[in-house]
C-alpha cells in the first residue's frame, strides 16, 4: 500500500506559476512510476504528466500537449517525492490535481495503470 500527500495548490493570476508536490510513503519509490492527472468541474479526470525510472539508465518523461513548454515533472528519489511546477498558468488549467502511483504495463498517460492515489489538491487561476 503506497500513501500519496500532494500540496502546493492554492490560488494563482494567470500567467503565474505554482509547484506541486506529493510525497509516498513507500520504501521503493523508484520502483513506481507517478504520474500527475486532472479534473476540472464537469469534464473526466485527464493525464498532465508522468515520470518513469523502472527502466535502468533512464528516466522516462510524458507530457500532456495542453501542458508540454509549461509544465515540468520531476522527482527526488532520496525524499519520495514527485514535483509539478506550473508555469504560465492559463485558466483552463483550473483543476484539482491528484498525484497517482503505479506501475504500468502498456501506456504511463492511462489513469487505470495507476493503482495509488492521493486526495487531490485544487488549482485555480484567474484570468
Amino acid at each position: 500500500q503506497v500513501q500519496l500527500v500532494e500540496s502546493g495548490g492554492g490560488l494563482v493570476q494567470a500567467g503565474g506559476s505554482l509547484r506541486l508536490s506529493c510525497a509516498a510513503s513507500t520504501r521503493t519509490f523508484s520502483s513506481y512510476a507517478m504520474g500527475w492527472f486532472r479534473q476540472a468541474p464537469g469534464k473526466e479526470r485527464e493525464f498532465v504528466a508522468a515520470t518513469d525510472d523502472r527502466w535502468s539508465g533512464s528516466t522516462k518523461l510524458y507530457y500532456a500537449d495542453s501542458v508540454k513548454g509549461r509544465f515540468t515533472i520531476s522527482s527526488d528519489n532520496a525524499k519520495n517525492t514527485v514535483y509539478l511546477q506550473m508555469n504560465s498558468l492559463k485558466a483552463e488549467d483550473t483543476a484539482v490535481y491528484y498525484c497517482a502511483a503505479g506501475r504500468p504495463q502498456s501506456t504511463d498517460v492511462a489513469s487505470s495503470e495507476y493503482d495509488y492515489w492521493g486526495q487531490g489538491t485544487q488549482v485555480t487561476v484567474a484570468s
